[in-house]
């Protein structure tokens, strides 16, 4: 019996199966990426950070509608980060979907503690030109004790490869706006400092499509 594709070259197989074979090695891998629904502190323009935040009403309705929309989509698998936003999208499309979340801390947000709840001004006028650097240069961002965007991307490829290499069937991801930037400014082959460049609202539905060892990224797919 074929264990895997490493064993093809030495099985005996006729045209008809060859073909079969061929198209399934080929077949691509799909990563469904969603945005977390709107939360208060996203309508108050505060940076939730790693807090509590659960979704809004309005956030509630807007993954429900979504998950209505991701049904036929072969999604065998719903992957959260570990904070409440997160996980209730997750299981609001699980239930939906009748599939268990699982959580990843690789997909969890930013380590910027002291920021959590605070707005904009709050924080220029708490912590002076962290906020404007982080504005104008992403890539020069840096903290003493905190998560950098390359920290972030680092650790969230890593885990987005290991989930590729799971895949037989689509993934869904549920994750954070930080985290979904850096995920897509990495497979679109673009620099940190490009990471404003990328609009991607709550509830919106990214997808990374892997075939060989290329991986297209749609924004705002369905």
């Amino acid at each position: 019996m074929v264990t895997s594709c490493q064993h093809y070259s030495t099985v005996r197989l006729s045209s008809k199966n060859f073909l079969v074979v061929n198209q399934l090695t080929t077949m691509p891998n799909t990563i469904y990426l969603i945005r977390h629904g709107v939360t208060l502190a996203n309508k108050e323009k505060r940076f939730a950070g790693r807090s509590a935040e659960p979704l809004h009403g309005d956030g509630v309705n807007q993954i429900s509608e979504l998950a209505q929309r991701l049904k036929g989509k072969g999604i065998s698998r719903i992957v959260t980060g570990p904070l409440p936003r997160t996980n209730q999208s997750g299981e609001i499309i699980g239930g939906i979907l009748d599939l268990e979340v699982e959580n990843d801390d690789g997909f969890n947000e930013i380590f910027l503690p002291h920021w959590d709840g605070l707005t904009k001004t709050e924080i220029r006028n708490r912590f002076g030109d962290q906020y404007p650097t982080w504005l104008n240069d992403p890539s020069g961002f840096k903290v003493t004790g905190c998560e950098t965007i390359h920290d972030v991307q680092k650790r969230t490829v890593l885990a987005t490869e290991q989930l590729f290499a799971s895949a037989a069937k689509p993934i869904l991801v549920v994750t954070h706006l930080i985290v979904a930037r850096a995920l897509v400014l990495h497979y679109r082959k673009q620099t940190i400092a490009e990471f404003r460049s990328i609009t991607i609202n709550n509830g919106a539905l990214t997808t990374f499509q892997r075939t060989g060892n290329n991986t297209q990224v749609k924004l705002a797919v369905l």
